[in-house]
């Protein structure tokens, strides 16, 4: 899809959550994990679309596919990639270039439940988290780049999330067998 195309697109759903604020509120897409043994997952979205995740060989894995942990970093990149590439086609700019990489830096004792040596946990989540984003743009400053890379950077869902640390509800249900 074109730039101009995607321009469009937005246009038209901000025309219409404009006169129908609610219609943007909508259920996301969910995601099911099953196991498939070992530290093996598959994970599948209504599509049909699935990924497979496992853990390192050191952590019991056969370090064959990508954790979930990576898998968070790339929904991190991936998201601020495309709202930066949707913004850029709403302002009329052409990229030739955009790349995001997502790093973060964690401590495995926290998967494991391990604790520091005064007897408080060591955190499960990343420590800290960084995004590199590489952006060019024929014909544009780099100010307006920085700009626009920083403006988006407020709206990616993901980036958001991570920094809001929203609620997330657990639901149990035990089966037989």
């Amino acid at each position: 899809m074109a730039p101009q195309d995607i321009a469009a697109a937005i246009q038209r759903v901000e025309s219409v959550f404009r006169r129908r604020p609610e219609a943007a509120l909508d259920d996301d897409a969910p995601a099911s994990a099953r196991w498939q043994g070992r530290t093996r997952v598959v994970s599948t979205h209504a599509s049909g679309a699935a990924v497979v995740t496992d853990m390192p060989v050191e952590l019991g894995g056969s370090g064959d596919q990508v954790t979930p942990g990576w898998l968070l970093r790339a929904a991190l990149a991936s998201c601020a990639t495309t709202r930066i590439a949707m913004a850029a086609a709403v302002n009329g700019i052409e990229l030739s270039s955009l790349e995001v990489l997502a790093r973060s830096r964690s401590d495995a004792r926290g998967l494991l439940g391990m604790a520091e040596s005064d007897g408080s946990p060591v955190p499960a989540e990343p420590r800290d988290v960084e995004l590199q984003v590489r952006i060019a743009a024929p014909g544009q400053s780099p100010e307006r780049l920085r700009a626009l890379v920083q403006d988006c950077d407020c709206f990616s869902p993901v980036t958001q999330t991570l920094r809001q640390a929203i609620p997330v509800s657990v639901h149990i249900q035990v089966a037989a067998g």
